[in-house]
């Protein structure tokens, strides 16, 4: 297929690129090369069918070309990273809200098909034990801009399934819990590649908040496994799927891991979520995926774990450093 992956230079748009190509498909990405870099397509540098296009998902004129000669689209395009949000709002909106609008009128006009990817960020404040897909969305105050991400993410899903609902379009809504592994970034928030690289320099490990809040993390390869079977699987058109993994750990022992399995010295520090990110600055205590869904309609459960996450990133810190 001619495939078009839309933020194809980003941590997750790369590894999605680079199994498209190996299976078989011609993949052109467009990247404005805000938060991704070009360095993370380097393994598809002279591929006869790969191209890479500097441009805005904001930019219809070339956008629209790009959608029209593409037989599915991949739009993983956003302004990412709570850091990223908290200090960029408008323009964040924009793009997430805009980007995503410019996308699918685009692949209605061509009726091609589209796969949106979605957040864990959309339940909010919800602390459930196990968040289902239709489960409720639980927010703050829309002047805490902590939510705009969640807000924008959510109008990204209900017009793409208002399109599949009005118009018939054939789209795909995916939404990743905490997804990380080699090639993500820690300048954008992210906590675990910002913990391993502190660690593997023996610097302080910096905890926002008291640490006992808990995430679920999920490597990439097993991530883009699933992003592959959902996208190509007749039962999952019209659906929204979450895709993570449901082995949850406390910030603290993430810390305490790290530094175990990097055999460092680094001491652990504390900062209040108001230093960190300014007043008003809200989280969520904990957000665990039910991942129930995925396996029913594709058979995807994950299966590498935190001790593989880990080795995997520092792995890849090393070589580069």
């Amino acid at each position: 297929m001619q495939v078009l992956v839309t933020g194809g230079a980003g941590f997750i748009g790369s590894h999605l690129c680079e199994r498209l190509v190996k299976d078989g498909h011609s993949v052109t990405v467009i990247d404005n090369f805000s938060t991704g870099r070009a360095s993370n397509l380097s393994s598809l540098r002279g591929e006869a069918k790969f191209a890479l296009i500097e441009g805005s998902i904001l930019d219809t004129e070339i956008l629209r070309p790009l959608i029209d000669r593409a037989d599915y689209v991949f739009h993983l395009a956003a302004a990412v990273g709570v850091f990223n949000i908290v200090s960029n709002p408008l323009g964040s909106l924009l793009t997430n809200i805009r980007g995503t609008e410019n996308v699918l009128e685009a692949a209605f006009a061509t009726k091609t098909p589209v796969f949106l990817t979605s957040s864990s960020e959309v339940y909010g404040k919800n602390v459930s034990d196990s968040l289902k897909e239709s489960d409720d969305r639980i927010l703050g105050s829309p002047v805490t801009l902590r939510w705009s991400y969640s807000e924008a993410k959510a109008i990204d899903e209900s017009i793409a399934y208002a399109y599949f609902v009005e118009k018939h379009l054939e789209t795909r809504i995916v939404r990743f819990f905490n997804t990380v592994g080699p090639r993500q970034l820690g300048a954008y928030g992210m906590v675990v590649p910002r913990f391993v690289k502190s660690a593997l320099t023996n610097e302080p490990i910096t905890i926002y908040g008291d640490g006992n809040q808990t995430r679920c993390f999920a490597h990439v390869y097993d991530v883009i496994d699933a992003v592959i079977a959902i996208a190509f699987a007749v039962n999952t058109v019209g659906k929204v799927v979450n895709i993570g993994n449901d082995f949850e750990v406390s910030i603290n022992e993430l810390a305490q891991k790290i530094i175990v399995e990097t055999d460092s010295i680094s001491e652990i520090v504390y900062v209040p979520y108001q230093e960190a990110y300014g007043d008003g600055f809200e989280d969520m205590e904990r957000r665990v995926p039910n991942i129930d869904l995925i396996n029913h309609l594709v058979g995807w459960k994950p299966k590498r774990n935190l001790s593989t996450i880990i080795h995997d990133i520092s792995a890849e810190m090393k070589k580069n450093s």
